[in-house]
């Protein structure tokens, strides 16, 4: 009787915490799981799972949100790090509304929720493997392509996004609190936005690039040598064109951001399109007021504006490898009107800290593609907290099986920054650190098992690479390794897999128990 009282109790608190969530939320609907329609779905379902803490003010003259994040990193980890909501901010001696957001693509399980995972939990390790299948299964596996809806056009009248219009005069960048995440930053930056811009042969482009405020109306767009939107200038400027008509949009669902960001889009393809196959539903987009460009209609904030085909100074700015980088020359946008939702979120993304986003589409579209080179692959992962370490596990048959497969990850463009690549066997958790280090410790010998490959190409913002777009390698074999390949005879049995196979009732008998072992703990 008891048990089922206290059912009823944690129903009755669960159900008047979503109508409270939803009434701070405004009209904003709280769903378990995705595909979300707008980033305040999203978060309001991020609140209601308890993956968000806001925060009243903060002092960001002081770097007082800067150094918060630190801190949370350093005390919780990145998976158990929540999102943050900052609801008034301090920013060149005034205070303003916020909210600004931070970290909110935080652990796998918010992966998972964006993607539309149905079962969500706090296992970083399933929610990892449960989101990689659900997206495997939306590609085609013999192209490894991705289903396409394209955007549909909404009258202004139905876009959040102008609800509030500002042109002219009016437009001043120094009213949104844009931060300055460091003391080496050259000035505010919005480090968020999706640039839209259009080749009238290739189509559209939306990419992620970081913009410099350098003025009220004028801001730099930095993408980078040879990236689509890089491409896209130069080919405008070849044409003969003296402006690039382009807009950056702030506030967009996570799957639309994650088509932005991830390098999933080839060049002349849609990341719009592609966000409306991973939704299963298109792209709501409305026309720009200054502009025959489209946007996402249910974006934060939308800035229009012109990029000329000359360049200036840039940064510097703190990277993500956590390094600051260096002043250098790149585009300019001059902005001729700004949209955004009344009281408008911004997303700031704590560069070299935190993840801007889940980027799980390209690391399944990796996985997909290699497994078709290397078919017994068995897992492919890159640590969110280590760029440029690769992992993969291999279901191993014949002596150099780790080493091939680490030269054919070593070689593979779709894989730019794989720079340290470990192979282990089948039996290792490649998500779990302490399993992979593990592995490294007991199964790997430096000699014969590595390889260094001196001079290879590599993506030109890696602090420690001697020239840009250059790099070495390093593969380590941490499969165990066979007699032939300067290994042991005879392996010992693993302590853990013996126990599976003699005791199989053990970890049954502890799942069943666990609430039980843990009633009496105190936090």
């Amino acid at each position: 009787m008891k048990t089922r009282r206290a059912f009823l109790f944690s129903a009755i608190i669960f159900i008047v915490s979503l109508f409270l969530f939803s009434l701070s939320f405004g009209a904003e609907k709280v769903q378990p799981t995705g595909p979300y329609d707008s980033l305040r779905e999203y978060i309001a379902a991020l609140e209601a799972r308890g993956r968000l803490l806001r925060i009243k003010e903060m002092d960001q003259d002081k770097y007082e949100a800067t150094a918060f994040v630190y801190r949370m990193l350093d005390k919780l980890g990145i998976e158990r790090s929540p999102g943050i909501l900052i609801e008034k901010v301090k920013i060149n001696g005034e205070w303003m509304e916020g909210p600004v957001l931070g970290n909110i693509y935080c652990g796998w399980d918010t992966a998972a929720m964006a993607y539309g995972v149905k079962k969500i939990t706090d296992d970083q390790g399933e929610m990892y493997r449960a989101v990689v299948d659900r997206i495997a299964s939306l590609a085609d596996k013999d192209t490894v392509s991705w289903k396409k809806l394209e955007p549909v056009v909404v009258d202004k009248s139905k876009a959040p996004c102008k609800e509030v219009i500002l042109k002219g005069e009016d437009v001043d960048l120094y009213k949104f609190p844009w931060f300055k995440n460091n003391p080496g930053d050259v000035a505010q930056y919005i480090n968020t936005g999706a640039v839209i811009m259009v080749d009238p042969e290739l189509g559209r482009n939306v990419g992620t690039y970081r913009c410099q405020v350098k003025g009220k109306n004028k801001i730099g767009v930095n993408p980078e040598i040879s990236q689509h939107g890089w491409r896209f200038m130069m080919r405008a400027k070849k044409r003969g064109e003296r402006v690039m008509q382009a807009a950056v949009v702030i506030g967009v669902d996570p799957i639309t951001w994650a088509m932005s960001s991830s390098k999933l889009a080839d060049l002349g393809e849609d990341e719009l399109a592609l966000a409306g196959g991973f939704r299963d539903k298109p792209v709501e987009v409305v026309k720009c007021e200054t502009s025959d460009l489209y946007v996402p209609a249910h974006a934060e904030i939308v800035i229009e504006g012109e990029m000329p085909m000359d360049q200036e100074e840039e940064g510097p700015y703190g990277e993500m490898f956590g390094y600051m980088g260096k002043e250098h020359k790149n585009f300019y946008m001059n902005v001729k009107a700004i949209t955004h939702r009344r009281n408008p979120w911004v997303i700031n993304s704590f560069t070299g800290i935190t993840k801007p986003t889940h980027m799980v589409p390209w690391q399944v579209s990796s996985y997909l593609k290699l497994k078709k080179l290397l078919p017994n692959l068995v897992e492919l992962y890159s640590p969110r907290e280590a760029i440029g370490l690769t992992i993969l596990s291999i279901n191993k048959r014949l002596p150099g099986d780790g080493m091939a497969a680490g030269q054919l990850v070593a070689a593979a463009r779709f894989l730019g920054t794989a720079k340290i690549i470990v192979v282990v066997n089948k039996d290792v958790d490649i998500t779990n650190m302490t399993q992979v280090l593990h592995a490294m410790a007991t199964r790997w010998q430096p000699h014969p098992a590595s390889l260094i490959i001196p001079q290879t190409w590599g993506i030109p913002i890696d602090p420690s690479a001697p020239k840009m777009f250059l790099t070495s390698k390093i593969i380590i074999d941490a499969t165990r390794q066979l007699p032939s390949e300067g290994g042991p005879k005879s392996w010992a049995p693993v302590s853990r897999v013996l126990l599976e196979k003699k005791s199989p009732k053990s970890f049954k008998l502890v799942d069943e128990k666990w609430p039980e072992y843990w009633k009496n703990w105190n936090k």
